[in-house]
């Protein structure tokens, strides 16, 4: 059995398939399509419509009503569709239902999302997580107990190959003495690589796609007077693949052990605030829902609002909100622990490495009582 599953390429040309229930709603719910659209084309593919029934629950058989499966199969078929994408983790019996219905591959949301870790794996580390998350999430749809039997041999060996890598990573952090420890977290896709190049002045490899990152890379920096170490790990996502959080707990060991978190929110995205819960959901299972965070509001150079009309007696969204009356919210409910600034145009950069200091050296003065003449 190799070492790595390699998925065959996605077709070019795709719909995506969504439930809209109502604890979620339809504007929610094109949201999340907006999402699996970028990631679809994050993988080489092209979304060429979407298609979303409302249902209290999705079909335990079929995942969709047969009247919307049926309204489907006739696009498919009239476009020559290749692949259906869903917006969420099918069992084994609804995508292969599907898929007769249909009469296409059927792809749901966590195979696409390991599809892109497998193609962004470069180290032996994280291709060895992403594999175990791979074996992991094709276990549970095998039928051949040979099959089945090997799978399990393999998913052995790789927690034994992780184990000993964790084993180094821990001696590698130990080895750096006890020096401040400062990570970057956040959503996919917000801009934690600009800002680990801009504080470092390293070059960490930064693209507008999702999962660009997958490895954490590890920075000492100097801030004034003050050195200090700054990780930069994965982005998070709504509905992460949970074997792909178990896989990568050894990568997050950073985000554990770091003393301050910089949580980078995309304040341009239409969902940003979701986007600070998913991250806040996982910052608590990892156990770091208490540590000393400054929420980074990045992007400030792409948000945009629309005034509202005078005779639009219709309640405001948040699409209604000026930069400036925003920022206000924020900084009123979050005092000292936010910032705004444009990391790809260096907007407000000097308020943020000046915050940043005042952080780590209140840090340092803690830990180190005797060198307050640094500062």
């Amino acid at each position: 059995m190799g070492d790595f599953i390699t998925y065959e390429k996605i077709p070019e040309r795709a719909v995506l398939i969504a439930v809209a229930s109502k604890q979620q709603g339809r504007e929610r719910t094109e949201e999340y399509l907006d999402e699996l659209a970028f990631l679809l084309e994050t993988a080489g593919g092209i979304p060429v419509a979407r298609f979303v029934q409302p249902l209290d629950r999705p079909s335990s058989v079929t995942y969709l009503g047969s009247g919307k499966l049926e309204e489907i199969h006739q696009y498919i078929k009239a476009e020559n569709i290749e692949i259906a994408v869903i917006d969420d983790e099918l069992s084994a019996t609804q995508a292969r239902n599907m898929e007769q219905a249909l009469e296409c591959r059927v792809l749901d949301r966590t195979s696409l999302i390991l599809d892109i870790f497998a193609s962004n794996a470069h180290t032996a580390h994280a291709k060895a997580q992403v594999e175990l998350a791979q074996y992991q999430y094709l276990l549970p749809r095998l039928t051949r107990m040979w099959t089945h039997r090997l799978i399990l041999e393999r998913i052995a060996l790789l927690k034994e190959k992780l184990k000993d890598i964790d084993k180094q990573k821990t001696v590698q952090r130990k080895n750096r003495g006890k020096l401040v420890r400062v990570a970057l977290v956040g959503y996919t896709n917000v801009g934690k690589s600009t800002i680990m190049n801009l504080l470092s002045k390293s070059e960490v490899y930064t693209e507008n796609k999702l999962f660009a990152t997958l490895d954490t890379t590890v920075r000492k920096v100097v801030v004034e007077n003050l050195p200090f170490l700054l990780s930069d790990t994965v982005g998070f996502i709504r509905k992460l693949p949970h074997h792909l959080v178990e896989s990568f707990k050894s990568t997050l060991d950073e985000v554990r052990e770091s003393d301050i978190l910089l949580h980078v929110v995309d304040i341009s995205h239409p969902d940003f605030e979701a986007q600070m819960e998913v991250v806040n959901q996982t910052l608590a299972e990892l156990g770091c829902a208490d540590k000393k965070t400054i929420v980074v509001f990045n992007k400030t150079d792409a948000y945009t609002w629309e005034e509202k009309d005078p005779d639009d007696l219709t309640p405001p969204t948040k699409r209604n909100v000026s930069y400036e009356d925003l920022k206000k919210t924020w900084m009123a409910k979050m005092n000292e622990n936010c910032i705004f600034i444009s990391a790809k145009n260096r907007d407000n950069y000097q308020e943020f490495r000046d915050l940043l200091y005042k952080e780590i050296r209140d840090m340092h003065a803690i830990r180190y009582p005797y060198d307050n003449f640094l500062y």
